[in-house]
């Protein structure tokens, strides 16, 4: 006498249901395991401390090889009673170049500043002032990228002598002196001109009476970099 059997059709759905239950809670428990906290990093006390946790964070950046610090619950708790952030990031607003992915940073860890072509009005500089005098965050970086838009905008404006819509001016003739600086000069114009340009906002900082103090003092440091659109590499251009 045969001991096979079959299932009813309810039978078989009813442990086809049970064998998907179980595995998607036996899944779910995988994931959901405790994970080991990421080492503790050391508190940043001066700017080339600062600079050095940047150009880390851009290299894992570079490479893929992201570690994406404080970005957990607990930093959020953490950060929620105050901050103290160990950098200020003046950049441009395109989208391509968020800095807290070009630096591969979390909650707190940067004060970003950003206008189109990191173009410095009055409130883009009493920001940086911010940070630095109450906040005391020892380093200010300039962030410029390769194919800006507001700088192209501005070559465009300064050799047709078009007149922008707007506040955009007011765009343009912040950059304009950065373009009128490389006209003639040899290689890309528009490169040459975001150069030209990190490192005449960064003069410009450096001529903040508040700022000039604390770099009088040692207790900042203001430079200027490039960002590589297609490789994400940041080169310090204004040091």
């Amino acid at each position: 006498m045969s001991t096979d059997f079959k299932l009813s059709r309810r039978e078989a759905l009813w442990l086809a249901t049970l064998t998907a239950a179980g595995a998607t809670l036996a899944g779910f428990a995988s994931t959901s395991a405790p994970q080991a906290a990421p080492p503790q990093e050391a508190t940043v006390t001066n700017p080339d401390q600062a600079l050095k946790r940047l150009k880390e964070g851009n290299q894992r950046w570079v490479a893929g090889a992201m570690t994406r610090p404080n970005q957990t619950a607990d930093r959020r708790a953490e950060v929620a009673k105050g901050q103290q952030p160990f950098a200020i990031v003046f950049g441009c607003v395109d989208s391509r170049v968020p800095p807290e992915l070009v630096f591969d940073r979390g909650l707190g860890d940067l004060l970003v500043v950003r206008t189109a072509g990191h173009a410095i009005d009055n409130a883009a500089l009493g920001s940086v002032e911010f940070g630095v005098e109450e906040l005391g965050i020892p380093l200010v970086m300039v962030l410029g990228h390769q194919k800006c838009g507001a700088v192209a905008a501005t070559i465009e404006a300064v050799e047709k002598g078009a007149k922008p819509h707007g506040q955009i001016g007011a765009l343009v003739a912040a950059i304009k002196p950065a373009v009128e600086k490389v006209k003639g000069q040899p290689g890309d114009l528009l490169d040459n001109a975001v150069r030209a340009n990190v490192a005449l906002t960064v003069g410009r900082l450096r001529r903040s009476m508040i700022l000039a103090e604390f770099l009088a003092k040692g207790k900042v440091k203001i430079v200027g970099v490039r960002y590589d659109l297609g490789s994400g590499a940041v080169e310090i251009t204004v040091s």
